[in-house]
């Protein structure tokens, strides 16, 4: 990562000549409504860390959790507070600038976590459903199947992919030439408006980035739509209405979290980025990068059992230790 960053900045010097840095728009407008949203999205900021944070914590102090499923709950977890993290302290520190400006490196920079985060939650929800196939269709074997080993490398192997996905786009991208304005109407370095500062248009890479997006959506989603069919094919099996009730529930937290997830990002990158408006792609993409995250912990707190108990067990055993 190091070597990605030296690279950037020697890109950065080489196009010093052309262009210094741009314009980040946000969500433009007086300076009472920037104070506003500057103290909305402080909350939700704080809310997020705090949620996903609870997620992890509780994870690691209660030894029942120390299960697949829970160890990869607590990876994506951390993995929400890096993304959120990705996008949401640049745009505070926009909605308070005057000039609004984000260097050449910074730019790609975000531009480079913020998509290999995405691409590593897509891989994610994948190993998670897989999991969740797994325990449900093969109850028996799931102990013999689903190791620690294999949870390790299933995560290990999420994250390598979700950084190296878009690596070479990235890198072709940011030694294109940019020419003014460098305005980009949104809050964060996305490649759509990027792409459109560029002095000539390349076919290739425009195609290149949309066939990556393409394949990262529907390769996983895919599987996860196969995983649940085996899911619900297994389900319709059991003889008992509580059995299923307690397969389905199950299931329903991480269901209802890709719904939320690949129903904002499909309707983004599905379609061609220069169809939708300025506005269109901030709303959007504010829904899968900013409320998702929030949204998450909550659904999975709320819907699983075992993690209530235990975050009501920590929550007992702090109030007791403050007592004493």
């Amino acid at each position: 990562m190091g070597f990605f960053l030296i690279y950037l900045r020697y890109i950065n010097f080489m196009n010093s000549s052309t262009i210094t840095g741009f314009i980040l728009l946000g969500f433009p407008g007086p300076w009472e409504e920037q104070i506003l949203l500057f103290v909305l999205f402080s909350a939700v900021y704080l809310l997020t860390l705090m949620g996903n944070g609870s997620i992890i914590c509780t994870v690691c102090c209660d030894q029942r959790l120390h299960t697949p499923m829970y160890i990869l709950l607590a990876n994506f977890s951390f993995l929400e507070i890096c993304y959120v993290t990705s996008t949401v302290p640049n745009m505070l520190a926009n909605f308070l600038s005057d000039t609004k400006t984000i260097s050449f490196s910074g730019c790609f920079l975000q531009f480079y976590f913020f998509f290999s985060l995405g691409s590593t939650e897509c891989f994610f929800l994948a190993i998670m459903a897989f999991d969740r196939c797994l325990a449900i269709c093969r109850p028996l074997h799931y102990p013999i199947l689903m190791t620690r080993h294999l949870c390790n490398v299933l995560v290990g192997s999420c994250w390598t992919l979700g950084f190296l996905w878009f690596l070479i786009p990235i890198t072709v991208i940011s030694q294109m030439s940019f020419c003014q304005p460098r305005i980009i109407d949104h809050f964060l370095c996305d490649p759509g408006p990027l792409l459109t500062l560029t002095c000539t248009r390349d076919p290739v890479i425009e195609l290149t980035s949309s066939t990556l997006s393409s394949l990262l959506l529907f390769i996983p989603f895919l599987f996860i739509m196969v995983s649940y069919a085996l899911v619900l094919k297994a389900v319709l099996r059991v003889p008992s209405a509580a059995g299923r009730k307690k397969a389905f529930s199950t299931c329903g937290s991480h269901l209802a979290v890709v719904s939320l997830f690949y129903g904002s990002v499909m309707v983004m990158y599905v379609s061609p980025t220069s169809e939708h408006e300025a506005g269109v792609q901030k709303i959007v993409t504010l829904f899968y990068s900013v409320v998702t995250p929030l949204i998450n912990p909550v659904i999975y707190s709320l819907r699983n059992k075992d993690m209530k108990q235990a975050m009501k067990k920590i929550c007992q055993g702090r109030r007791r230790c403050s007592i004493g």
